[in-house]
């Protein structure tokens, strides 16, 4: 499914700033590497959770040059702001976005945070990905701190250039690095236990949620 992917739409469903960086930045890397069309669609900048007495756009600037670092072009950077923790109260017009993108682009393959994610925003996003992407190709991302469980059902192996990529890219969140799973070294060792799994150095493990063959 990952395989000759020069030119192919892929599209990168985060609902906050950092959680496709976190979910699947090593993937991403490698995918802007084989030249695949890669964009990235976030839903909230969180104004309302940096700490006190930062810039509101703090978070605006920090996805834009940590999706840059991952190789993904300014102009495929697409940033809603929807208000953080009550995407449920917003629920159709974020999926109004996911389809206006949709017919635009008809990307052949999606990423997403995996279904097991409790956070009430990704599940939102998820739900509303899977309606408005039935007919592509769809990969749930892990973050184990949302994850009661999580199926490691699909393996994206990684070099140690794509891992650094994304810690690179995690590493222009200056306002979120107090946060435990910015840890560098759990990042490192989740690839190494995905990579372990597979006979690989690194990996990232995703939830197969649609593969269609073609």
């Amino acid at each position: 499914m990952l395989k000759n992917v020069e030119n192919k739409k892929i599209l990168i469903l985060a609902p906050h700033t950092d959680d496709g960086e976190l979910g699947c930045g090593g993937t991403i890397s490698k995918l802007t590497s084989e030249n695949a069309d890669v964009y990235y669609m976030v839903f909230s900048v969180c104004t309302r959770s940096l700490p006190r007495g930062l810039n509101p756009n703090t978070l605006t600037e920090e996805v834009t040059k940590a999706t840059q670092k991952l190789g993904i072009p300014k102009q495929n950077l697409i940033i809603h702001d929807y208000d953080v923790r009550v995407f449920n109260e917003c629920r159709q017009s974020i999926l109004d976005d996911m389809i206006k993108f949709r017919n635009e682009h008809n990307p052949s393959l999606i990423f997403l945070p995996a279904r097991s994610d409790i956070h009430q925003d990704h599940e939102v996003v998820t739900n509303e990905g899977i309606r408005a992407f039935k007919k592509s190709n769809i990969l749930g991302y892990e973050m184990p701190w949302n994850n009661l469980t999580f199926d490691t059902s699909c393996f994206s192996i990684l070099n140690k250039q794509n891992l650094d990529c994304k810690m690179d890219a995690l590493n222009e969140y200056n306002s979120q690095k107090n946060r435990p799973y910015f840890n560098e070294d759990f990042i490192r060792s989740l690839a190494i236990t995905r990579g372990t799994q597979i006979g690989s150095s690194y990996a990232e493990a995703f939830e197969v949620i649609r593969m269609i063959w073609d």
